[in-house]
């Protein structure tokens, strides 16, 4: 029987994966999103469809592994500097997203007849946003390392630990302790600042060395990565966390070290293969049979979501000082609910604090969220360029807490690079060297501080934002560089431009020969190629007899 299970098991999870790429193919045709798709397979495959996989079934352990190393590689991104400098704000949107989403959505249950119980329950669900699912989509976007993005990661990282919390209250709730709520917090408080410790240590004493010697093998230092990942995982549940907090603590605990940007590289598709299953995973646990008789009230509690939590993050942000488009953009990853929410309710309706109809409603407004929220962080650059006019309540006169300006920025410029990694960086520092005055832009906190300690004159902005160009000083400025990675992003830029008076020279990087002519119908003054014109340099070397044999290629 033994084999026949693991040959029924194995043809499953064949024809899974044949269905989720049939589905993904013809959702690439449509240009729908994947992750809708999967979940769209879930509930297919589930026992609300053709009922082949169950939520926790098989597929389980890889969909649980695939979320241990996405939130493994956004610890990894994550310094202790970036960590001090975003924490104020991370902390104080989370904190106040979560207080405004628990009243106003208790107050709306209320409205709706809900009992307090049930209504308490359904609150607390609505603040859990998804930290699975926004990180992929920031990622596939290019924009966790961005403000927003990175603000965004704080105070999403503040809700799992809510979560934490809240099922820690249920489970002594649930085991007859009369002051669970004061027990509890003083618990979670020790075991973080324990786990906080150990972090420590390990950072400056343990990982250096250890790293150094895994090293030496790249096949040895990814499977490390992933065992240090799921190791650390395992024991944050063990011991009262979850598993994505543990996670998150293991790869912050490498992002000191030099391997992070490797290992984040060679992580990156084994993470995106077992999300499949986690996706998968999300849409099975959803019961339509349920859903009929709380069609209204999800909508409007769906509603609440979509629009209330995004508007108190850009009030908070704003208050703080920041950028009206800063806070748009972050809080739009906070206009769904998590798969947490139907499992929260879930775990009530275990200790018989809900009904039925209650897990129904939540997982009807998670469904409903998770699709339109994702269509929404998908557009959000064109969803902000329509309701930009109407959202300047959101921005202090003089949104000091971006302005990230070092002495050397009142130089006027002659030349602005937009975009300072490895291409970008390289030709700033070469310009400025060469006597010109040069400005660096880019939206990576920390490439800025890296770039600025070069001694490069640095501002944060971000290429695709309308109003970014007016703060700009362009009255000297002869040529405007733009070496972002994607063609749209340098058009972008280049319109943007335009659109605020400048008329000098405006140079975009094509990374392939089919966007010039693209990037020269957009208005592109000149097109550059970095990786031709690299292997053209050094060709020349050769061929001139420049280089002897004991040189190396710059």
């Amino acid at each position: 029987m033994t084999g026949e299970a693991t040959a029924a098991g194995y043809w499953t999870l064949t024809a899974l994966m044949v269905v989720a790429a049939g589905v993904g193919m013809l959702a690439v045709k449509l240009r729908q999103p994947l992750i809708v798709s999967f979940i769209f397979v879930g509930i297919l495959v589930g026992p609300a469809g053709l009922d082949w996989v169950q939520p926790e079934g098989q597929i389980a352990v890889l969909a649980q592994v695939g979320v241990t190393v996405l939130l493994f590689t956004v610890g990894l991104k994550l310094d202790i500097q970036l960590v001090r400098r975003l924490g104020r704000v991370a902390l104080a949107t989370g904190i106040g997203q979560l207080t405004f989403t628990i009243a106003f959505g208790f107050l709306i249950a209320m409205a709706l007849g809900l009992g307090r119980l049930p209504g308490l329950y359904v609150a607390v669900a609505l603040t859990f946003s998804s930290t699975i699912i926004i990180v992929k989509l920031l990622s596939d976007k290019r924009e966790l390392d961005s403000l927003h993005g990175r603000i965004a990661m704080g105070f999403l990282i503040v809700q799992d630990i809510a979560v934490v919390v809240a099922m820690m209250v249920l489970g002594a709730t649930g085991e007859g302790i009369g002051n669970g709520w004061v027990e509890t917090l003083g618990l979670v408080s020790l075991r973080v600042a324990a786990a906080l410790l150990l972090v420590a240590v390990l950072m400056r004493w343990v990982l250096p060395p250890l790293m150094h010697t895994v090293a030496r093998s790249q096949e040895l230092l990814l499977l490390a990565a992933i065992a240090w990942g799921t190791a650390w995982a395992a024991m944050g549940e063990h011991f009262g966390f979850s598993k994505e907090v543990g996670a998150f603590l293991a790869g912050f605990s490498l992002a000191s070290t030099g391997y992070r940007e490797a290992l984040s590289t060679r992580l990156t598709s084994v993470r995106d293969f077992l999300l499949l299953f986690f996706f998968i995973e999300l849409g099975a646990m959803l019961d339509l049979s349920l859903l009929g008789d709380e069609l209204l009230a999800a909508l409007i509690f769906s509603a609440f979501v979509l629009v209330g939590n995004p508007l108190i993050v850009m009030a908070i942000m704003g208050w703080m000082g920041y950028r009206r488009r800063t806070g748009f953009l972050a809080g739009l990853t906070v206009a769904q609910i998590s798969e947490f929410s139907i499992i929260f309710v879930a775990m009530g309706l275990t200790l018989g604090h809900v009904e039925r109809d209650t897990l129904a409603l939540v997982t009807m407004v998670g469904l409903v969220t998770i699709t339109i929220s994702t269509y929404m962080i998908l557009y959000s650059h064109q969803l902000y360029a329509w309701l930009d006019p109407y959202l300047g309540i959101f921005e202090r006169h003089e949104p000091h807490a971006e302005s990230g300006r070092a002495p050397e920025e009142d130089v006027r410029p002659q030349v602005i690079v937009y975009g300072l990694g490895r291409y970008g960086g390289r030709l700033a520092a070469q310009l400025a060297a060469s006597g010109l005055r040069v400005l660096g832009v880019d939206f990576d906190p920390g490439i800025l501080e890296a770039r600025r300690q070069q001694g490069l004159a640095v501002r944060y902005g971000d290429a695709e934002d309308p109003d970014f160009p007016h703060t700009l000083p362009l009255e000297d400025v002869e040529w405007v560089i733009g070496t972002l990675p994607l063609a749209d992003a340098n058009i972008a830029l280049l319109r943007c431009l335009r659109a605020h008076g400048y008329e000098g020279g405006v140079a975009l990087v094509a990374r392939h020969r089919d966007e010039d002519d693209l990037l020269e119908q957009a208005g592109a003054t000149r097109v550059l190629h970095p990786f031709e014109d690299a292997a053209d340099a050094a060709a020349r070397l050769f061929r001139d007899g420049a280089l002897a044999p004991s040189q190396e290629v710059p």
